[in-house]
């Protein structure tokens, strides 16, 4: 019988493990969406309601932003996503830590500047009260 109780707590709490798991799995899945959004309508309040204020933001051009100078080069339309495409996502969780990395194909307009990137990026969401946030990102050009 205590073998029968066990292994049933093991199955119930593995169960809810999983659950959690997946729904954080699918809040970070959003916050992407609403990160990637925010960057494509430079609306100032939404890139820092997204981002943490302890935010580093690496460029691949090496240049590194805090969260202020991030919104504001946005916001500002000095950096301009016009279109962003992502591809090949994937999502590691380690407690209130999620690792995104995925492929961004985007269309620019920075100063008025058309352009386009291809760069491999490297997201570290943090879950604070209840909400995922942006910690750190880096991106690197992709090799061809």
């Amino acid at each position: 019988m205590k073998k029968l109780i066990g292994f049933l707590l093991c199955f119930t709490l593995c169960h809810v493990q999983s659950f959690a798991n997946e729904k954080d799995s699918m809040a970070v899945v959003k916050a992407v969406q609403d990160l990637t959004a925010a960057m494509i309508s430079g609306v100032a309040a939404d890139l820092y309601a997204i981002t943490s204020p302890n935010l580093s933001y690496g460029h691949s051009s090496g240049a590194l932003d805090n969260q202020t100078t991030f919104v504001e080069k946005i916001s500002s339309g000095k950096s301009d996503f016009v279109a962003i495409d992502l591809s090949e996502q994937s999502i590691q969780l380690s407690g209130n830590t999620a690792i995104v990395r995925h492929k961004l194909s985007a269309l620019t307009n920075d100063q008025g500047k058309p352009g386009q990137v291809q760069l491999t990026i490297l997201l570290v969401f943090q879950k604070q009260k209840n909400k995922w946030v942006l910690l750190a990102r880096q991106a690197v050009k992709m090799v061809a």
